[in-house]
């Protein structure tokens, strides 16, 4: 068999780097159900007609279908599933379906694969693991949702900290805000106006402005208005009152974006200093977002994107006779762990479950080893037993090429005590398995800073 080649895009991590994964999905699970959140998981795939509803790209959709279909039959775009490509339009549809069994307001989180045909790149993936937390309403929903959701990302992102995840900044702005300000200057295509703003980063701002000119009807100093206001960002309520000078006149709309933005900065003040910036350029979701916009990026890894975003969204779902407004965040996972793992930022201290190896004297005395293994792992201490009974100096390195700290001699004549030995220190004592427990920080793999 020829030796397979790794497909582009579906990212398969090596033990050590599962483990890293694993500790953050365990990280933010926590966080999000100290808040309140509640787990929830849906299919993979919905009718493809759902997932193009918003007008998404259908290239970038992986269609589901069989390998030998019925002869003659034509795929009905009603009819066909694709895998979902975000967790949003899965949830939409899951709140309407269970919407009488649900509890308003309704916060949960997701933590599952997506799937999304682009181009592969640093960062971005055609199977990935996404996070997500959102706080649906019935009817209405209060803004105060929309001040809690980026400070509990800022707060499960910040745990991370301790296994030298770098800092993040979560970048918050307000549709409103924009909306306002463009209108206030008499441009009537405020979506023309998000849609080129948004490309600030990747082409420069004389091309925005070019843009905005040519597609957004605006005029020369329309334009300079518009990017003087995008450049505006800070962490505390003076931003607020730049804005307000920059506009001059102000209207409803753009006031009352700015109290929401201004409360959104006091409480970020306050429970996450530093952390949370308001940033005027952010302009996400053209179409979709209603309310607060978020973005956040890895501190000195700006340049790998956003690896968490979201917003207010004033339309989940509806059945027509009711609506769904909600707000959410959905962390980029895998976007995470790739550059965590490619960097070298953090590492395990070892890449197996083993806190202990047991040694094996012979093969006729292999059950007192798995005896001792039973016994230890009834106990809550990951074993294994060695894979053969070959000389002691070989099992032990055996286990240190697995890093596993201890080794366990089991008494040779049946009366003699087991031993255990520390293979890093060679500190060697007798050890009884119904009552020796390796130290808590060799008790498990535990991921720390590189």
């Amino acid at each position: 068999m020829a030796r397979p080649t790794p497909l582009s895009g579906f990212p398969e991590w090596l033990p050590e780097g599962r483990i890293i994964e694993q500790h953050v999905l365990d990280v933010l699970r926590r966080t999000f159900e100290l808040h309140g959140f509640v787990g929830i998981e849906t299919r993979a795939v919905e009718p493809l007609d759902q997932l193009l509803r918003k007008g998404e790209t259908s290239k970038e959709v992986y269609v589901m279908r069989r390998l030998h279909e019925e002869p003659g039959s034509e795929p009905d775009r009603a009819d066909t599933l694709g895998l979902h490509f975000d967790l949003t339009v899965p949830f939409a549809r899951y709140v309407l379906e269970n919407a009488g069994h649900l509890a308003f307001p309704f916060r949960r989180y997701q933590i599952q694969k997506a799937w999304r045909g682009e181009r592969p790149q640093d960062g971005r993936f055609r199977e990935f693991v996404q996070a997500d937390i959102d706080v649906v309403g019935a009817g209405t929903l209060p803004y105060h949702y929309e001040v809690e959701l980026p400070l509990v990302m800022a707060e499960a992102l910040g745990a991370l900290r301790e296994i030298g995840v770098p800092p993040v900044r979560v970048l918050v702005n307000n549709r409103k805000v924009a909306e306002g300000f463009y209108r206030g200057l008499g441009l009537t295509d405020v979506e023309a106006v998000l849609r080129n703003i948004d490309k600030l980063d990747k082409i420069g701002a004389d091309a925005v402005a070019g843009l905005l000119v040519a597609e957004a009807g605006a005029s020369e100093d329309q334009a300079r208005a518009c990017l003087a206001l995008a450049a505006i960002s800070g962490s505390d309520e003076s931003v607020i009152d730049r804005v307000r000078a920059l506009a001059g006149e102000s209207n409803d709309l753009l006031d009352e974006g700015l109290d929401e933005l201004g409360a959104l900065i006091r409480a970020a003040s306050v429970r996450a200093p530093g952390v949370v910036v308001a940033d005027l350029k952010i302009a996400r979701g053209l179409d979709y977002y209603t309310g607060s916009v978020y973005e956040t990026v890895i501190v000195g890894h700006e340049q790998l994107g956003s690896i968490c975003s979201g917003g207010r969204y004033d339309t989940l779902a509806s059945d027509g006779a009711n609506t769904y407004p909600g707000v959410g965040l959905s962390i980029g996972v895998s976007r995470l762990v790739s550059r965590l793992i490619s960097r070298g930022l953090v590492t395990t201290t070892r890449s197996v479950p083993s806190a202990v190896l047991v040694a094996v004297s012979n093969e006729d005395d292999r059950g007192r080893s798995d005896a001792v293994a039973a016994a230890l792992r009834a106990r809550g201490i990951p074993v294994e037993v060695a894979p053969s009974a070959a000389k002691f100096g070989k099992q032990i390195r055996h286990a240190d090429r697995r890093r596993i700290p201890f080794v366990w001699f089991v008494g040779g004549d049946g009366q003699a005590a087991d031993q255990v030995k520390d293979i890093r220190s060679g500190e060697q004592v007798d050890a009884d398995a119904s009552v020796w427990t390796p130290p808590e920080a060799d008790l498990w793999p535990r991921v720390v800073p590189a």
